[in-house]
């Protein structure tokens, strides 16, 4: 299954028993949003609260590590998700959030029939999808079986040696300007891993907010692959989240998933590890 499902497709699947609708939009009204206004059955899950272990030390792990895989699957479970459902995440920032990194998780504890909503929120409310207010109900499931997180996970010291060598690519999917080190809105440190190189996320997208077409996204990868393959390379952003908005792409170009660093730039700043400012 593609990791994207356009807007147009979910109409056709919307009273679908097997569909279970995942709004992950985020920032300090994302409650208050749902509770106002959603897509008609979503159901509503936090970025910090479950989507990434609760930490006060960012230097290990950094700012959004992964919960306890049991937690994630008890949560799963909340949700009614089993193996059979078809999953359809959204959030308001084109996938590029929350959204991603929800697909991204339950793709790394198994669940293989779930998609991003290309274009998210806006782009359903666009073509007339339902909406709703208020909570909505979900027959609640035991955990979802798991094992151990099954996608590739690049830690500090991978991430350093990958760096460094030329059949590795390491690549930073924050903003230029944060990966030159000219500003850092979020973490302590301005800069970059050296020997990364910059791809933003945005650099997905066409115009509209969409996902640009699998032939260009795969065009455009294959440049910065060179002769590698997903298995070379490693994804990260300031902690782990946008970095999977990338790993959408990669996988709806057809390339593979390849290593996500989940504590990205906010682990490496928070450590003794060198930083890079040039381009």
């Amino acid at each position: 299954m593609l990791p994207l499902i356009k807007p147009q497709e979910l109409a056709t699947i919307f009273s679908d028993a097997k569909l279970i609708l995942i709004d992950a939009r985020t920032g300090p009204q994302a409650r208050q949003n749902y509770s106002s206004e959603h897509l008609a059955g979503a159901l509503f899950v936090d970025l910090d609260a479950d989507l990434a272990q609760k930490t006060t030390n960012p230097a290990i792990g950094g700012r959004h590590p992964l919960p306890d895989i049991s937690e994630f699957a008890k949560l799963v479970g909340e949700l009614g998700i089993i193996p059979e459902s078809h999953v359809v995440v959204y959030d308001d920032k084109n996938g590029a959030n929350a959204a991603a990194r929800f697909w991204w998780m339950l793709r790394a504890m198994g669940h293989t029939k779930v998609q991003v909503l290309d274009g998210g929120y806006a782009a359903a409310l666009a073509i007339g999808i339902p909406v709703n207010s208020g909570s909505e109900e979900t027959i609640k499931q035991p955990p979802y079986p798991h094992t151990t997180w099954q996608l590739p996970i690049a830690t500090i010291v991978e991430v350093a040696q990958a760096a460094q060598s030329p059949d590795a690519l390491v690549i930073d999917v924050r903003e230029a300007t944060r990966y030159r080190g000219e500003t850092e809105p979020i973490d302590l440190v301005a800069g970059h891993i050296p020997g990364a190189v910059n791809i933003p996320f945005a650099g997905n997208l066409a115009a509209d907010g969409t996902f640009l077409p699998s032939e260009v996204l795969k065009h455009n990868y294959k440049q910065a692959f060179g002769n590698r393959t997903a298995a070379d390379v490693i994804v990260h952003c300031g902690s782990g989240v946008t970095a999977c908005h990338t790993i959408v792409a990669m996988e709806q170009a057809g390339l593979g998933i390849p290593k996500l660093y989940v504590g990205s730039w906010s682990e490496w700043s928070r450590n003794d590890r060198p930083i890079a400012t040039e381009q």
